[in-house]
């Protein structure tokens, strides 16, 4: 006869160790709070305003009326496949068999947490620039991976460098990951500064994970560089990006995944595993954005544009200091140093006081600190009366 245990564990107690010590998300309280309250302009959610454009939706409802409801091929349509290959080859110069190198994901954040589920070792370092997309560092984590941050600054316009990177570097690295265009700074970098970074990985044999969700979403000069299309880096590296971003799809759930066959096989097995493949109707869509979405694309990059250079001045005149952010839809001011507040009391007040959402920096990592997360991906109206707000409160609660 088997005995019974004397004690009895709670839910809680059954749960992973590694998904115990996981905080939960900093974006999410915010969230929350907004959820209760009328009359708030947020510029908190890092998605566009824009609906998805009518021929992409459209393209969508004909599939399902055409009966395609079943399941494609794990890796995706090939279709779809084919034509994202196309355009980074087309685009970045950058060449992947879209049979064995390209897989359709359930949004580029399914990408990221295959990727690394897929390549990372118990006790495996990862070297991770912060601010940052939240979820890097836990996925790291629930891969059994170290995360490694290096902090950026405003100093530097967060951007990280080689140097950075090389200081980090200990005998149990085995990858870098970047995110740039950046969630939550809107900082980029140059080819300059990925090519040294590129020497940094080849120097020590490291993988190179490279989310890359807001490519096309950059102004003023910049130019973006598909990191794998550097010299030496295509067998090292794992390119992340989606729909969601770019063709204002982020409901979609549309991403994909392009890395070298040999790493491409352990990503497909966790994808096959985890996911089957990617919605059906979804990836028709994707191909109209893929074959007739760029006039879309670039009414919205404009407009995001103008909103980039019009929030950027009003928060230098108030006197926030926030450098100009080339990619993304994000501008990351620094609001302690003309409030004397600390990010999270300035996002709790600002909400109360002016009815205004924006996200605290450290919700990032730790080197947000004194900044808050500002997302210009709202209607041009609602942005001026917002900073109209925000100014009104700065002037209030001026150090």
């Amino acid at each position: 006869m088997t005995s019974q245990p004397t004690t009895r564990r709670a839910p809680a107690d059954f749960l992973n160790d590694r998904v115990r010590d996981i905080p939960p998300s900093g974006i999410r309280r915010f969230f929350d709070m907004l959820a209760e309250m009328k009359d708030v302009i947020s510029l908190t959610i890092g998605e566009p305003d824009f609906t998805t454009p009518e021929p992409i939706t459209r393209a969508a409802i004909e599939s399902l009326e055409a009966g395609e409801t079943h399941y494609t091929a794990n890796g995706g349509m090939m279709e779809l496949r084919e034509l994202i290959a196309a355009n980074l080859r087309d685009r970045y110069g950058v060449d992947y068999d879209p049979r064995t190198e390209l897989i359709i994901t359930v949004g580029a954040s399914e990408g990221v947490d295959a990727s690394l589920r897929a390549t990372i070792n118990d006790g495996d370092e990862v070297i991770y620039h912060e601010p940052c997309f939240v979820a890097y560092a836990p996925c790291i984590q629930l891969a059994g991976g170290v995360a490694v941050p290096v902090s950026t600054t405003d100093a530097t316009d967060f951007r990280v460098t080689a140097d950075m990177i090389e200081d980090a570097v200990t005998p149990r690295t085995k990858a870098i990951f970047l995110g740039y265009p950046n969630n939550p700074t809107g900082a980029v970098l140059d080819r300059a500064d990925l090519e040294a970074i590129a020497r940094v990985a080849d120097r020590h044999d490291l993988l190179v994970y490279t989310d890359e969700i807001y490519d096309r979403l950059v102004y003023g000069d910049h130019e973006h560089t598909a990191f794998s299309s550097l010299p030496g880096m295509r067998e090292r590296t794992i390119l992340l990006g989606g729909f969601s971003k770019s063709y204002a799809m982020t409901g979609w759930r549309i991403g994909y995944v392009a890395a070298p066959a040999g790493l491409m096989t352990g990503i497909a097995k966790v994808h096959q595993y985890g996911i089957m493949c990617a919605p059906t109707s979804a990836q028709f869509a994707a191909i109209e954005a893929m074959k007739n979405g760029e006039p879309h694309l670039q009414a919205m990059r404009a407009e995001y544009d103008r909103r980039r250079r019009y929030i950027t001045d009003r928060f230098n005149a108030i006197g926030m200091s926030c450098f100009e952010p080339k990619g993304a839809f994000y501008c990351f001011p620094h609001v302690t140093e003309c409030t004397g507040l600390d990010e999270t009391t300035f996002a709790e007040k600002l909400l109360e006081e002016e009815r205004v959402g924006v996200v605290p920096g450290t919700a990032f990592g730790p080197s947000g600190a004194g900044h808050v997360r500002v997302c210009y991906a709202t209607a041009y109206e609602e942005i001026v009366e917002a900073m109209d707000r925000i100014e009104r409160f700065a002037q209030r609660h001026r150090a």
